[in-house]
């Protein structure tokens, strides 16, 4: 997969490097020379810019790129700026670092697809969470096995919890289903909220934009979200 991360602190720096390092594609860009320079041989590329310069973000192959990360972690306005300008030129999906409550409600407003929390979402959870196709969240239960929380596969829409047989043939157990309803914020925007819905059983329908939280070894998790 293919990345831009903004902001190459600590927590931005780790997750590009992470992500070089388990094969995906990262471009990696900061304002300090300082940062450039030391992760210059960690990170697939690496371009000392200023990301609030509108015209300058218009040179980065973002069209082609899986996510957009704004990791800036200082700055504020910077942060809001550059979010709401990758928001205008439609990325494919797009992931804002809060920095506080006040700051997350802001690009929580301007309608970004995720909003991280360092102090909660390590860097190693994140690069886990963001090499497999689709995952929305992701949870460590040991080294091998993981809980996610993925959008529906196409193959599963429309079936039953036990005509999917995801069990039988993956070892997978699908845990639960969360639907996203449709919520105003204090701006008057919608946004969406999960719902979880209990409980399954095999004769529970999967509709489509459902959200499955799926538990299995991490292989076979990786061998059922590339299918589609």
């Amino acid at each position: 997969m293919k990345y831009i991360i903004v902001g190459l602190g600590n927590f931005g720096g780790y997750l590009a490097t992470r992500l070089t390092n388990l094969g995906h594609e990262v471009i990696g860009i900061d304002t300090r020379e300082s940062k450039i320079e030391f992760l210059k041989d960690s990170i697939t590329h690496v371009i000392m810019m200023d990301a609030t310069d509108a015209q300058a973000l218009k040179t980065l192959p973002y069209k082609d790129v899986d996510v957009v990360i704004v990791a800036i972690g200082e700055d504020f306005g910077a942060s809001i700026m550059v979010t709401a300008l990758f928001k205008q030129l439609k990325v494919k999906r797009l992931i804002s670092r809060s920095i506080n409550k006040v700051h997350e409600t802001v690009i929580n407003a301007i309608g970004v697809d995720e909003i991280i929390h360092p102090e909660e979402d390590s860097a190693e959870r994140m690069a886990k969470k963001l090499q497999m196709k689709d995952v929305l969240d992701s949870l460590d239960v040991s080294e091998d096995y993981n809980i996610i929380e993925v959008k529906t596969p196409a193959r599963y829409v429309g079936l039953t919890v036990a005509e999917t047989e995801i069990r039988q043939n993956y070892n997978i157990n699908i845990l639960t289903i969360i639907k996203m309803e449709e919520k105003a914020n204090i701006f008057g925007n919608k946004t969406k909220v999960k719902k979880v819905q209990g409980v399954l059983t095999g004769n529970t329908k999967i509709e489509e934009g459902d959200i499955l939280l799926l538990f299995g070894h991490i292989k076979d998790l990786r061998t059922v979200l590339s299918m589609d």
